[in-house]
């Protein structure tokens, strides 16, 4: 029988399926920390030629969810714009997770979870606590709309900090929004206050970019400077620090594995057997 007619206030389907196809969609997800890839990376992070990459990276293109920029001979490929990350983000909270069959992947998981790019600003357990602090420390309160304001004691210590709140303000995205985070359930600060304040982290040395694509490592220098500047205490204990820790980073994350971690992840990639 025919459809009935229903209005609609957006053309959601072309979108969701440019999204629903799984070379597609690793694609996009590779893309996720804003940074710009060329071609042959998204072909072997996908797992295809560069061909197949090539017509895919068409249609995404020809569908708006990402840009080409061309320098010289070479042409890199990012996400059109926050809004992209935020719908690929709200569908991973919504999307089930692959199940980790070696140790490399219970590895790389856990530095996701702990600290991680969301498009261009700070997510994770760092930025929900980052977060958390920041209304606990009463520098931001919440609005019923899913956004953020800064408070006059806010405006004090994100200044002191380093961020220009005027030019800020200045962006064409939203100011301060609430973004879930899909591994912790919790909101981190997104926005243009949000990419605002983690470049002037990095910038700082307080956060420096892992070896995982999209991991985030939170220096010691990092760790004080979020506790005395923003009060976030909670990183004192569990962060993942980088090689100003005594033997350097890959002992520093082991040591914060929990007990048997290490051993129940090597046997789960080795299908159960010890």
């Amino acid at each position: 029988m025919p459809a009935e007619y229903i209005t609609q206030d957006a053309e959601i389907a072309p979108v969701a399926a440019l999204i629903a196809d799984a070379t597609r969609a690793a694609m996009l997800t590779a893309l996720l920390d804003g940074r710009a890839l060329a071609a042959g990376e998204l072909a072997r992070m996908a797992g295809v030629t560069p061909q197949t990459a090539s017509a895919h990276l068409a249609r995404l293109r020809d569908g708006g969810l990402i840009t080409m920029i061309s320098q010289g001979r070479h042409r890199y490929f990012r996400l059109s714009g926050p809004d992209v990350a935020q719908v690929l983000e709200v569908l991973a909270t919504i999307s089930e997770r692959p199940a980790v069959r070696s140790l490399r992947q219970s590895r790389q998981a856990r530095l996701l979870q702990e600290a991680r790019t969301c498009y261009d600003h700070l997510a994770g357990r760092v930025g929900v606590e980052v977060y958390d602090a920041l209304l606990r420390e009463g520098h931001l309160v919440e609005s019923d709309e899913g956004s953020c304001e800064v408070t006059s004691s806010g405006r004090d210590a994100v200044t002191a900090f380093g961020v220009d709140l005027d030019a800020v303000r200045l962006s064409r995205r939203k100011f301060a929004p609430a973004c879930l985070d899909w591994l912790e359930r919790r909101p981190h600060l997104g926005g243009a206050l949000g990419a605002a304040m983690f470049e002037r982290m990095v910038a700082l040395e307080w956060l420096a970019r892992g070896t995982t694509r999209r991991a985030i490592e939170v220096t010691a220098a990092g760790r004080a400077g979020l506790e005395s500047t923003f009060g976030c205490k909670e990183l004192t204990c569990n962060t993942l620090v980088t090689s100003a820790v005594a033997g350097g980073p890959a002992s520093a994350r082991r040591a914060t594995e929990a007990p048997g971690e290490w051993d129940d992840a090597r046997q789960r990639g080795n299908g159960g057997r010890a």
